[in-house]
């Protein structure tokens, strides 16, 4: 019994501790992760010539004596007025137009291209996902694994067939064809495959009994699918429509080639081009790294909610 007490100590020594080293350790992962985001969110706020000092310094908030005083901050926006380029218009609204080709021109166009992509991989593949949950026909299992093999295949290995589809249905001249509409169709190509195996995990773990209960209630099928099964996999179609928008906001290489107009260019074109005229001004680089990033955090915050939400209900309430 004596020779069993130091044991019994060590194991609540050690039930005590894992809680604080496992928070300690998370603590750690996030602020090395959170590390670049501030150091680039500081630099958009600070001067150029806070920018180049040696050696850095986080906050440019010291004196001349080198203190620390909050009193002596110098922060400043040039770096976002540089890339936004405001300019005073009696016509606009509010008194002013944003004139930067980053704003005019490349975030609307992406802006587009990633909810146009996203809308279309939420609708294809909520329908193809409820099939191959559903229903059982011949080639299914060889259909599944063709398309859990397509999404293996790297766009970077389609582009110059791509390409060449891109050359010849421009040189066309097909009647109402926009190359918008080719790389929104080349996004949603290579989005729907995973998406599709995503949502069908979310229609699998729906009981078949709730159908069958909307069923006898009176319901078609399309209303039980309606009604039922598409508010529970509500978790999966979101996340099926976040990943589609961040994939397509974030993707730089399909967008330079397979676009030839350059007031149709992508987000990531625009902040390619606008590295090559400000590769010294690390500021303006920061703060056009910032404002492109902030469309994505701004959709997950107003999503989160709803996601995590559907996430932790369950399928039938009390």
């Amino acid at each position: 019994m004596q020779a069993d007490l130091p044991l019994s100590q060590d194991y609540t020594t050690r039930k005590r501790l894992q809680p604080w080293l496992t928070n300690g350790a998370m603590i750690l992962i996030v602020a090395l992760l959170m590390l670049p985001v501030a150091l680039t969110l500081s630099t958009s706020f600070k001067r150029e010539q806070d920018v180049l000092r040696r050696p850095p310094v986080l906050f440019p908030c010291d004196g001349p004596d080198g203190q620390f005083r909050l009193s002596e901050c110098r922060f400043d926006i040039e770096g976002y007025e540089r890339v936004i380029a405001p300019r005073p218009d009696p016509n606009s609204p509010l008194g002013f137009s944003l004139t930067g080709r980053m704003f005019s021109t490349y975030v609307p166009n992406t802006l587009l291209y990633a909810f146009a992509s996203s809308a279309l991989v939420f609708v294809l593949s909520g329908f193809a996902g409820y099939a191959f949950s559903r229903y059982r026909f011949r080639g299914r299992r060889a259909l599944m694994v063709a398309i859990l093999a397509i999404t293996g295949i790297p766009l970077l290995t389609n582009l110059l067939a791509l390409y060449q589809m891109a050359v010849d249905l421009r040189k066309a001249g097909l009647p109402g064809y926009d190359e918008r509409m080719f790389i929104i169709a080349v996004y949603v190509g290579f989005q729907l495959p995973f998406s599709v195996w995503v949502v069908k995990g979310f229609f699998d773990t729906i009981p078949r009994e709730l159908e069958e209960a909307a069923f006898i209630d009176g319901c078609t099928p399309i209303g039980a699918l309606w009604r039922i099964v598409v508010p529970l996999a509500m978790p999966g179609l979101l996340a099926a429509f976040l990943l589609c928008f961040v994939n397509v906001w974030n993707e730089f290489i399909a967008g330079y080639l397979l676009i030839n107009k350059r007031d149709l260019r992508t987000v990531m074109f625009g902040m390619y081009d606008f590295l090559s005229q400000n590769i010294i001004n690390y500021q303006v680089v920061a703060a056009a790294c910032v404002l492109i990033a902030a469309p994505v955090v701004i959709l997950f915050l107003f999503t989160r909610k709803t996601f995590f939400q559907a996430m932790t209900e369950g399928a039938v309430k009390g």
